[in-house]
């Protein structure tokens, strides 16, 4: 049998969770680096957006000459996974956001920025994420309002007295080359999301054992 080189996965390293996604990462047998420079986009075969500050990583993209040629890529295919922030940012179109955002694109959804509230109504519950139960832990996190037909759903909120509003919201799509999560699955310790990811990139880039 050959096996295939592992993948090579970036994390966007602007501003957000950018080590706990690479030490995610790192237990999925790929090779997982901090990304800053537009020139290191053509080393990957996947990307990481973490979570942070929307706004703030969307001035840094463009400051640091990544927005455009990120943007590109990801409309061509190029493998790309957003967690919290990088669900806002990896959507077509942004209810709440500042005017001067700008948006990598690639899910045509429609996603409520800080949907969840504050800092202070941050929490955490079980999802059942794809037929497996997943532990979420949401922070300032956006919901999606709407998706096209070509979105997939992979999870929504269970719908509980203690849901409130948040009772049965979208917090986790796929379509094509883009996966994203209102949650943080870097926080956790469980790397099936990131996992997940991976096997996005093997099917997707023909890197998959042989």
């Amino acid at each position: 049998m050959v096996v295939a080189a592992p993948p090579v996965i970036g994390v966007l390293a602007l501003q957000g969770d950018v080590q706990e996604h690479l030490i995610s990462l790192a237990k999925c047998d790929v090779t997982a680096r901090p990304i800053r420079r537009p020139e290191e986009l053509d080393e990957l075969d996947g990307i990481v957006i973490p979570g942070g500050e929307s706004t703030t990583i969307s001035k840094l993209l463009d400051n640091f000459e990544l927005l455009e040629p990120l943007r590109a890529k990801i409309k061509a295919g190029f493998p790309a996974y957003g967690s919290c922030a990088g669900m806002i940012l990896l959507a077509n179109n942004v209810l709440d956001g500042r005017e001067d955002q700008h948006q990598l694109g690639g899910l045509d959804v429609t996603v409520r920025r800080n949907a969840f509230g504050r800092q202070v109504d941050s929490f955490e519950t079980d999802l059942d994420l794809a037929g497996e139960t997943v532990h979420a832990v949401f922070i300032r996190a956006p919901w999606v309002e709407a998706v096209s037909e070509g979105v997939e759903v992979l999870a929504t909120v269970p719908v509980t007295a203690e849901a409130g509003d948040a009772a049965g919201r979208i917090v986790a799509v796929r379509q094509g080359n883009v996966l994203a999560t209102a949650f943080h699955p870097e926080l956790t310790g469980d790397e099936r999301v990131h996992r997940l990811f991976v096997d996005m990139v093997r099917g997707l880039t023909g890197s998959e054992e042989k």
